[in-house]
């Protein structure tokens, strides 16, 4: 129910500051006015590397822990995701500043790391971790500055800023290993407009940090907790020996700077896009694909299909006409049911249900409203609607199920609730058990599985069940043909006709619309980057259906030429093709842009891959199949048959 008043509260504000800023852009949450000296509190996320791609608990490392630790209540999708948001025992009050301060009470006395938590942070640190903090729901983020053109450098020295999420647990110098135990904090406000005699009002627009390695012995502390960091050119950084116990002493700064940027937009640092021509250049490309392919498609339809329609219905060369080969001469197969249209209606109900949930996730994240400000936001929304579409999706299998004269619309009904969810939670329990065993963050707790085990049996089968039953009692498609009572004997077909040709040639056009954005989408998956870009996604999602729709219809069209009239499972199969491409990308991103080397990450990557290709092909083939359908339908509806 928190969920849902926060879903109700935050949409009134995002209203509102629709209503109220020039930005396109929405933040999620209801800004928070600070007065001088009011505390700020920082939380911590998670710890995460691309590398292993298994997120921790903050506490999992011993950090400086707080007298009580408080979780905050989660949704759904930050639990997913592996988010454990906690508190932490940093001081921070707005606009005061803080030269450096021991984080742990007893400057006198440093942390001690036993042997097992010196092997666990040098182990952390190899693998790349990084720490991520939030203050007033911000992400903490480094600062990169580099040259933009070395040949340029002499003219201007103007630097490029990048921001990287979070920050570095440490790093490594050959084989020693070096924590990062003082955090400079950089936050900015921004002072709100206020009435004359009243007190001023502060907003945080960015929380950056710089990360130090010092040893102990530089860190010259006193009673009050109070540090002077040393000189940058003299210190050195705290080695973390695995072998043996290590004392450091955790510290602190904090600085704060005015900022224009106001509260709105104060998410744009984060998602600055350097390269958004590349998402145009994308785009532009895909539309000439498509319009090629529309090319193509309307010189078939027009020409040779009116040529044909107008041979067929010519009353006196009737007989002439019957000896020609042709897709008019399978008339009588057409639409004769293929084997196993249980399973062919369960698995296209799944490809609407993903199609509806997909549709209105991506609109509404165009408009906004499920920024990165508000956490998890995506990946619950898209659960619950996957839930709810159930109705779309069970109502278009029965009909389905209804046209290719099947009888049991109960077991229909439950294969239809049942196979690909089955599927994809399988897969993913094997995977959580993995994920178990190395305590990450990112194992679904039993809790949370049995709440979406709830939501399955008990709001997504009802519903399925729900519509197959109206989907069913609906009259069937009406077919334009009557089907024979004897099957027609299918010629022997061409080699290009064969199904894996058909898969590799018809995959190629959609999935060349598209794998620019796939690039984007993998980056945020599994890079920990932050995917917003959600009007391109759109306009690529609409060419994809289109390019989709058009290559299905060129296919089928091909088939029935070749009087091979078993096109209910091929056309499924064939339409789907781009998900074959996009496993192969998939290979090529682990090999090339991933440096996972560890089984159980490649697994975990594997894994949800092999999810996100089962789902793009049940999409894809859907969408083809019903183009060509509606195609097949509408070519046998135009020739007159004695």
């Amino acid at each position: 129910f928190s969920f849902l008043q926060g879903r109700l509260r935050y949409m009134l504000v995002s209203l509102l500051l629709l209503h109220g800023t020039d930005s396109f852009y929405v933040p999620g949450v209801a800004p928070i006015n600070f007065h001088h000296n009011d505390p700020v509190e920082i939380k911590a996320v998670k710890l995460t590397s691309s590398r292993t791609q298994l997120p921790y608990e903050y506490y999992s490392l011993p950090f400086c822990q707080p007298t009580k630790i408080t979780y905050k209540a989660e949704n759904l999708g930050e639990v997913l995701r592996g988010d454990r948001i906690v508190n932490t025992p940093f001081q921070v009050s707005m606009n005061m500043e803080k030269k450096c301060e021991v984080l742990c009470n007893f400057p006198n006395k440093p942390v001690t790391l036993t042997v097992e938590q010196s092997k666990l942070i040098a182990e952390r640190i190899r693998e790349d971790y990084y720490v991520h903090l939030i203050a007033d729901n911000l992400p903490v983020a480094t600062r990169l500055e580099f040259y933009s053109n070395r040949e340029e450098e002499e003219k201007k020295k103007e630097k490029d800023v990048q921001f990287e999420h979070g920050y570095r647990l440490g790093f490594m110098d050959g084989n020693k290993f070096y924590l990062h135990n003082h955090l400079s904090f950089i936050l900015y406000y921004h002072r709100e407009d206020v009435e004359e005699n009243q007190e001023p009002t502060y907003r945080v627009v960015r929380f950056e940090v710089i990360p130090q390695s010092i040893k102990l012995e530089d860190l010259k502390a006193d009673e009050k907790s109070m540090c002077t960091l040393p000189e940058a050119t003299g210190s050195a950084p705290q080695e973390i020996d695995p072998s043996k116990e290590n004392q450091l002493l955790f510290t602190y700064s904090v600085h704060w700077e005015e900022s224009d940027i106001k509260w709105a937009s104060r998410w744009d640092t984060y998602l600055t896009m350097s390269d958004v021509q590349i998402h145009w250049f994308s785009i532009i490309n895909s539309v000439v694909v498509v319009f090629f392919l529309s090319g193509i498609l309307s010189m078939i339809i027009i020409r040779t299909l009116r040529k044909d329609i107008a041979n067929y219905n010519k009353e006196d060369d009737i007989e002439d006409t019957m000896e020609e080969s042709g897709w008019k001469l399978v008339h009588g197969d057409v639409f004769r049911p293929p084997q196993y249209p249980m399973i062919l209606s369960s698995l296209l109900g799944s490809g609407i249900q993903l199609f509806c949930m997909i549709l209105i996730v991506i609109f509404v994240a165009m408009l906004g409203m499920l920024s990165p400000s508000s956490r998890g936001a995506l990946m619950t929304t898209a659960c619950f609607l996957f839930m709810f579409m159930g109705v779309f999706g069970g109502f278009f299998a029965g009909r389905l199920y209804r046209t290719l004269k099947g009888h049991r619309w109960k077991k229909g009904a439950f294969c239809t609730a049942t196979l690909y969810p089955g599927v994809v939670f399988g897969i993913c329990f094997v995977l959580n058990c993995f994920i178990w065993g190395k305590h990450s963050s990112g194992a679904v707790p039993f809790p949370t599985m049995v709440a979406l085990l709830c939501m399955w049996f008990g709001i997504s089968l009802p519903l399925v069940y729900l519509g197959y039953y109206f989907g069913f009692r609906k009259q069937p498609y009406d077919n334009p043909v009557r089907t024979n009572q004897i099957p027609r004997q299918i010629p022997e077909q061409r080699w290009y006709m064969n199904k894996f040709v058909g898969i590799l040639m018809a995959g190629i056009l959609p999935f060349g619309a598209m794998f620019i954005e796939l690039f984007f989408i993998f980056s945020a998956i599994w890079e920990n980057q932050f995917y917003y870009l959600f009007g391109f996604l759109f306009l690529v999602f609409i060419i994809l259906v289109v390019s989709c729709s058009q290559i299905s219809i060129v296919m089928v069209y091909f088939q029935l030429c070749a009087e091979d009239y078993r096109w209910w499972w091929r056309t499924f199969l064939v339409s789907g093709g781009s998900a074959f491409y996009v496993l192969i990308y998939a290979v090529f991103y682990f090999v090339n842009k991933l440096d996972i080397v560890e089984f159980i990450p490649s697994l975990l990557y594997f894994g949800y891959t092999a999810l996100m290709v089962l789902s793009f092909w049940l999409l894809t083939g859907t969408i083809g199949f019903y183009a060509a359908y509606m195609f097949v339908r509408k070519i046998y509806a135009a020739v007159k048959i004695d």
